[in-house]
Parts: structure tokens; C-alpha cells; sequence
């Protein structure tokens, strides 16, 4: 599937080209399956941080099977079954990827679940190890939790042995989902005045406390509220904009609160510290094989319905993870 011209998807479409052979360090890998993701569409729409040169083949964390490994490569081999986090290049029938940027999957994850946890939860890993350092016994408000990031990060939250883990939810009707995931109870973000109505429940939750963590891919209405219900020394970490503002905070409030206020953009933890993206999917498949995280619901689409798919996640309010499958 190639992108010709950004936002429009009539200028986009299936071709056939030369198969594709692994240059220096990297790895080709048959892709068995393919998630889109909402940072697909916001790159397609030419709005993501930085854009890819038309025309470009799209497609985020592709799982398959390893075909060929170029010059410089070792400990993988043709046969191996991974999960290649590459920025590009997944929706397809063959891609070429940095070898530091694949990771061999665990026997019992099948190709269509490791694609459907893939950016979700390195996202939602690094927010909560690396940005957060949470620590056993602490307290977790995820914003946006019934999104791929959201419920990979009240699941991680759990797993990491987080006290409480409160789950802020547009829809309350969708709270099941998160509950199920183990957040322990939930923050209505359909409440007016957010800025009042997040913090008066946080409140409520935590005896008067306030959070350790606030984890928010939303910003908007939602994150000025979450700040104000963060404890003493408390962190939250911003990875996106999904409500649509993109918030300001006055510097005096974490001088007065003692808090931290940090941003998490995946993409460069692949390129900058791509052995901590490693330790990151060697712990989330160890929770994985020991049964305290589980992948989201997928629906699976066949590439030539590529269409289907990118306005499934488009729309938004999807309870299931769009998967393309190539083959």
C-alpha cells in the first residue's frame, strides 16, 4: 500500500514492486500482520512530527516471519518469528527493517496479537518504566484508557504492582473493557468542567492523596484536570493530543507541587536507545507468558481493504484493534 500525495486516500493504493533485499544491519521479514494506528493517520494526513517522502509505504510494528538477514546481522535467522517496530513499510507483503528494531516473539503470541499490542504498549511501557519510574505500591490515573495506549498501560500499571490504577473514560458505558484490564475504578471524563470534576474524583479515589502517575494521551479539558490531581512529587507524562487542544501549564504550579510534567515520543526511544525498546518487549511478552497482560481485541482486514480499516480507526470509538493482514 504506497501514499502518493498526504490526506487523500484516492491517491493512495496497492502496487507491486521489486521484492525488497536487506542492506547492512538490516533484516527482511514477511509480514503476517499489520496494526493501524491512529499516528498511521495522523502521518498519512502529513501531520505527525515529521514526514515521511512521498511516496512511502505506511504501517507501524509489523509481525512476521524473518526471511533474510542482511551484513552485520546476528542472533536472528530466517525462520525466527518477530515483531519489527519499524516507522514505515509494514503494509506489505515484505519490508526491510533495522535488525535493532526486531524482536523475536514468544511461541504462544500469534502474529495478529503481537501487531495489536505493539505501539500500544512500548507507548505505554516507556511512559510508565523509563518516564514515570513507577515504583510497586503507587497510584495510576490513565487517561484515554479504553484507547490501545490507555489499556496497555492499565494493564502494564497492574503488572508493574501499582496500588490503585484509575482508569479516565469519555464513555462510561465502555468502562467494562478497563475494568477487565484491572483498572479499579473509573474517572468520567464526560463530566463538565474537567479542570474541577477530574481532580473532586481523583480525590475521591485516593482518601484525599491525589495520584502518583497520571499517564495522558488525550491533553485538552482532561489534562488540566489531571494535573491538579496529581500528590506531592507526583509525574505525569504527555504523549499526545487525542482531545484535540494542546494544553499550557504555568511553570509555578510544579514548583509548588513538587510535580513533573514530561513528554514521551516513542519514535525517538527506537532510534536513541533502542536497547531499552528491548528490555521494554522482553518484560511486556514476560508479563505476556505469565498471564498479567493479554493482547487487545483485533479485528483482521485483508490489505486490499486497506480502506476498511483506516476509516474504522478514523471514526473512532472502536472497541477492537485493526489488523491488516498482507497474505
Amino acid at each position: 500500500m504506497t501514499v502518493h500525495e498526504f490526506g487523500n486516500l484516492d491517491k493512495a493504493r496497492l502496487e507491486e514492486r521489486e521484492d525488497p533485499r536487506p542492506g547492512e544491519g538490516e533484516v527482511l521479514v514477511e509480514v503476517r500482520a499489520a496494526p493501524v494506528n491512529y499516528v498511521d493517520l495522523v502521518t498519512f494526513r502529513g501531520e505527525y512530527q515529521f514526514k515521511p517522502v512521498l511516496p512511502y509505504v505506511p504501517g507501524k510494528g509489523p509481525s512476521g516471519v524473518v526471511r533474510e538477514v542482511g551484513p552485520g546481522v546476528a542472533g536472528l535467522a530466517p525462520g525466527d518469528r518477530v515483531l519489527a517496530m519499524a516507522e514505515y513499510g509494514g503494509y506489505a507483503e515484505l519490508t526491510a527493517v533495522d535488525h535493532r528494531q526486531v524482536y523475536r516473539l514468544p511461541d504462544a503470541l500469534a502474529f495478529v496479537d503481537a501487531a495489536a499490542m505493539s505501539l500500544g504498549f512500548d507507548t505505554a511501557w516507556m511512559a510508565l518504566r523509563d518516564r514515570a519510574r513507577i515504583r510497586p505500591g503507587e497510584t495510576v490515573l490513565v487517561l484515554g484508557a479504553t484507547g490501545a495506549v490507555g489499556l496497555a498501560a492499565v494493564q502494564l500499571a497492574r503488572a508493574m504492582g501499582a496500588g490503585l490504577v484509575l482508569a479516565g473514560v469519555s464513555r462510561p458505558e465502555r468502562f467494562a473493557p478497563a475494568a477487565a484490564a484491572g483498572a479499579d475504578a473509573m474517572i468520567d471524563l464526560s463530566r463538565p468542567d474537567l479542570r474541577e470534576s477530574v481532580r473532586t474524583q481523583v480525590l475521591a479515589a485516593t482518601d484525599g492523596v491525589g495520584v502518583d502517575i497520571v499517564i495522558d494521551p488525550l491533553g485538552g479539558d482532561p489534562f488540566d484536570g489531571a494535573v491538579r490531581s496529581l500528590a506531592w512529587r507526583g509525574r505525569l507524562v504527555v504523549i499526545g493530543f487525542a482531545a484535540g487542544r494542546i494544553p499550557v501549564l504555568k511553570a509555578n504550579y510544579p514548583l509548588l507541587k513538587n510535580i513533573e510534567v514530561s513528554g514521551l515520543q516513542i519514535s525517538d526511544y527506537r532510534k536513541r536507545m533502542p536497547e531499552l525498546v528491548a528490555e521494554c518487549y522482553r518484560e511486556v511478552f514476560t508479563f505476556h507468558e505469565q498471564g498479567l497482560v493479554a493482547a487487545p481485541l483485533s479485528t483482521t482486514v485483508p490489505l486490499a481493504d486497506w480502506k476498511v480499516a483506516f476509516r474504522a480507526v478514523q471514526a473512532g470509538g472502536a472497541t477492537s484493534r485493526q489488523v491488516l493482514l498482507p497474505t
